[in-house]
């Protein structure tokens, strides 16, 4: 036998067999976008609804799609675009030092911010949402992440924890600081009430479970008029003081006693920096908790379930600290939002907010507190920044999903580091833990 081997074949340029798949594409988006883009609805000169078409618009994302796809199709075929090895080794390798530098720049960003827009209100708020759900993100990434439950009725305790504090400081004149850990507490008892009947449960049947119970909640809210006050909602939330000093014109207030001239702005960065405070206990707390026993359970839990019961660890306690211990986190973060808005009703806990934070943890990279971080602030900064194109956003909010799950289908952050290591802290790239290899 001959010691060369013979040359390879070149792959066959097959002109028809793109043209279909590029057919196929445009088909699919024609059915997609006939109603997103192709009808447009307006109210008319008499208050009617009117439905108007735009086939020209419609035939340019059509006719987009196809070349997109035959054009793809022409030049990687049924290959797989693989991005890291289209880059420099030198660029690689820098590229692999960014995680380690982008916490410290967020965080130092982070606290900046108030300082660099202070005359700002819009930048303000919107770095205050973006906290809040990086907060919710950190509290559901202990149950989907590590534990590897998936739960989409997360909004339910982001609930019971705003309708906490206000309930409490509304008949009992409790301040804040008091109704906060309480929020936490009772959003956790109630965790641990969803616990229970989903212990058997895995995969599908525990979403659908858990987003019935988000849903239950959602409607006792809505319906229980004598102790919620119903759709009418609860209004007058009372805000959060500095230290007892209220952020008012009064002489007690905080810009008097600080001999400083009144700003409605105060209020705002001290929301601002509340939030970011409550932000980083959570943080703080989860990868302290996953270094501890509990942290690991987690973890095997969410590896296999049938090896975590055979090496002993009790899986009944180990779902429901997990359940808890996230409960309480969007307790905290519900609380907040309570006193941050002065007025909630159960409009604002509806299943596109568990979707919403679910989407954060998964695009971030399930059990990455940086990835969460990162996918909060692109998601909820990209719904800003197309606000002007309101037609559109969805379309490209859809698009860069879809983008990024084939791109990173493990995440925007997917590495993963041991809780526990011998000698040296080493991370474990994803295509290794997802192949089950060892290095």
């Amino acid at each position: 036998m001959s010691s060369l081997s013979a040359p390879s074949p070149k792959p066959r340029l097959d002109l028809l067999a793109a043209l279909k798949r590029a057919l196929l594409s445009a088909l699919i988006a024609f059915g997609l976008f006939s109603l997103l883009i192709g009808i447009r609805t307006h109210t008319g000169s008499n208050g009617a609804l009117v439905i108007s078409g735009r086939p020209d618009l419609l035939a340019i994302m059509v006719g987009l799609t196809f070349v997109g796809a035959f054009v793809r199709e022409l030049i990687l075929g049924e290959r797989v675009l693989e991005m890291g090895a289209m880059l420099p080794p030198a660029l690689r390798a820098r590229l692999q030092m960014l995680p380690k530098l982008a916490a410290p720049a967020m965080l130092a960003f982070a606290i900046a911010l108030p300082i660099l827009f202070y005359h700002n209100r819009y930048m303000l708020d919107l770095g205050i949402m973006i906290l809040t759900y990086v907060m919710l993100g950190w509290g559901l990434n202990i149950v989907v992440g590590l534990a590897g439950l998936l739960d989409l009725g997360y909004v339910a305790f982001y609930a019971v924890g705003a309708y906490s504090y206000a309930l409490l400081a509304e008949n009992f004149g409790l301040s804040f600081w008091i109704c906060l850990p309480l929020a936490g507490i009772l959003a956790s008892f109630w965790g641990i009430i969803l616990g229970f009947p989903v212990l058997r449960l895995r995969g599908d049947y525990l979403a659908i479970v858990t987003m019935a119970f988000g849903e239950i909640i959602r409607l006792i809210l809505l319906n229980w008029q004598s102790l919620t006050h119903g759709p009418d909602g609860i209004s007058g939330v009372p805000r959060p003081s500095f230290f007892g000093l209220p952020f008012s014109r009064g002489d007690d207030g905080f810009a008097h006693t600080f001999g400083l001239q009144y700003s409605y702005t105060h209020r705002i960065v001290f929301l601002y920096y509340l939030i970011l405070v409550l932000a980083l206990v959570t943080n703080l707390v989860s990868i302290r908790l996953r270094r501890l026993p509990i942290g690991r359970a987690w973890e095997a839990l969410r590896e296999d379930e049938i090896a975590c019961r055979s090496l002993g660890i009790n899986t009944t306690n180990t779902k429901l600290t997990a359940f808890a211990m996230g409960a309480m986190f969007a307790g905290f973060a519900g609380s907040f939002f309570a006193t941050r808005q002065g007025f909630i009703s159960p409009e604002s806990f509806t299943f596109t907010e568990s979707a919403m934070v679910l989407a954060i943890v998964v695009l971030g990279g399930m059990g990455s507190q940086l990835g969460v971080a990162v996918a909060a602030a692109a998601m909820l900064g990209g719904f800003e920044f197309f606000r002007e194109f309101a037609q559109f956003r969805m379309l490209v909010f859809g698009l860069a999903m879809v983008l990024i799950m084939i791109w990173r289908p493990r995440g925007l952050v997917a590495t993963r580091t041991p809780s526990v290591f011998l000698r040296n802290r080493k991370k474990v790239d994803a295509e290794l833990v997802k192949e089950a290899r060892s290095t």
